[in-house]
Parts: C-alpha cells; sequence; structure tokens
C-alpha cells in the first residue's frame, strides 16, 4: 500500500471511530436520563454517515495531519432536548460528561489490546503486516481518544466541559454560560488560534491541554506494559 494512504488509514479509521463513539455516548445518557430525542432521529448508530460533520470530521483533522498539529475534530452534535430529561440541569452535566468517558474508556480498551497482541506474539518474532496496521490504528486510536476527551472537557461553551460546568454552578453563572454559548466557538477561535499567532508564548493549547494528554498516554502506556506482561516493550 502507498505510504501515504497508509498513514491515512491508520489515522482516518480510529478518529473516526472515537468522533462517532463520543456522540453516540451522549445519546446513550440522554436516553438513559428520559430524552429519547437522539434515538427518535436515528442517532443511535455507529453509522459515520449519519454524524459526519464535513469540516469538523474530515477537513479540519486532514489539515492538522498535513501540518503535523495534534489532530482533533468533532460530528454533528447528538440532538439534546433538556425539557425531556427528569433534571435537565444535573442530567445534561451527565450527558456532557458521558462523551469525554467514553474515549477514556476507549482509549484504555486499546491499550488492553495492544498489550494482548504484544503478549500473544512468540519472543522475539515480528508481527505480520495485518498485525502492524491493527496495532498502529490502536495506538492512533488511543492518541486521538486521550485529546479528543480532553479538548472537549475545555469549560467553554459549546464544548462538553461548559455542560459539566452548568451543572455544578448556581444558577446565575448557569445562565451565564447559556448567554455566552452563541459566541462560544469565536471565543475560542479568539483565545486558542488567533492569539497564539499574535503572541507565540500564549499558546494555551500547549500549555493547558498537551500536558494532561502526555500523563494520560503515559498511564495507558504504562497499563499496555502490565498486560503485556514483563521485559515486553509495546512501544506505544
Amino acid at each position: 500500500m502507498n505510504g501515504a494512504l497508509y498513514e491515512a488509514a491508520t489515522m482516518i479509521l480510529p478518529l473516526i471511530f472515537a468522533i462517532v463513539c463520543h456522540e453516540v455516548a451522549h445519546g446513550l445518557v440522554a436516553r438513559m436520563l428520559g430524552d429519547p430525542t437522539a434515538s427518535e432521529r436515528g442517532r443511535l448508530s455507529l453509522n459515520p454517515l449519519r454524524h459526519v460533520d464535513p469540516f469538523g470530521t474530515i477537513v479540519l483533522p486532514g489539515l492538522l495531519a498535513l501540518t503535523h498539529m495534534p489532530v482533533f475534530g468533532w460530528a454533528k452534535p447528538v440532538p439534546v432536548n433538556y425539557a425531556r430529561l427528569r433534571n435537565p440541569k444535573r442530567d445534561m452535566a451527565l450527558v456532557g460528561a458521558a462523551g469525554p468517558a467514553s474515549n477514556f474508556v476507549l482509549a484504555a480498551l486499546s491499550a488492553v489490546a495492544i498489550g494482548l497482541m504484544a503478549r500473544s506474539l512468540p519472543t522475539g518474532a515480528k508481527p505480520g503486516a495485518v498485525e502492524t496496521f491493527v496495532f498502529e490504528n490502536l495506538v492512533n486510536f488511543i492518541q486521538f481518544n486521550c485529546f479528543l476527551g480532553m479538548f472537549n472537557l475545555l469549560p467553554l461553551p459549546p464544548f462538553d466541559g461548559s455542560r459539566i460546568l452548568r451543572g455544578i454552578v448556581p444558577w446565575p453563572l448557569a445562565r451565564l454560560l447559556d448567554r455566552i454559548e452563541p459566541f462560544g466557538i469565536l471565543i475560542f477561535a479568539l483565545i486558542f488560534v488567533i492569539l497564539p499567532q499574535m503572541a507565540p508564548s500564549l499558546h494555551l493549547l500547549d500549555r493547558f491541554l498537551l500536558p494532561p494528554v502526555g500523563w494520560l498516554l503515559d498511564q495507558y502506556g504504562a497499563l499496555e506494559a502490565w498486560v503485556a506482561g514483563p521485559l515486553v516493550n509495546t512501544g506505544s
């Protein structure tokens, strides 16, 4: 397989799956808490065509990959109706937390899978082409899930962190978050994209997002090594 196509395959597949699972998790928890809107609209599906946002799922991740920046993206948000939740303020926080939580769980399962793959190889044996392809997809899946989960915990509308924050702060602050939500993407672009271009020392994503992502990757690496057994280096 052509090198560029191979690299794209090992990145696009895990990225789309991570994004789709993130959105489905929101819808599943919403349904558990009384709001079946996502289910009624056919969004509780792992079919990526039901969730793809042309820019957030395809164009942006591709541009980030080409420029060797951390790759992330988003899908079309799963519809949630506040009014149908049993306890809208609390339950919306739980719905918001479900997306990042699903990413961290999927990353852990992938780390276990990598460890099991390493354990299954005979001593000194090299993995074949299929095993290598699966391994590289799993490694990228861990990385994408870690970054996607942490990125969405930013306490800025419309990201999941703001939903969680809204559920725990007093009503006046919750209403303030509601008022600034329509401008959330603009505020994000100003703080995290435009400002760093003007003052590189203020690259807040690098300062506040990459360290916890790196810590998470270390923990999943330790999990891989533990599952693989002694004296095995999984390399992720």
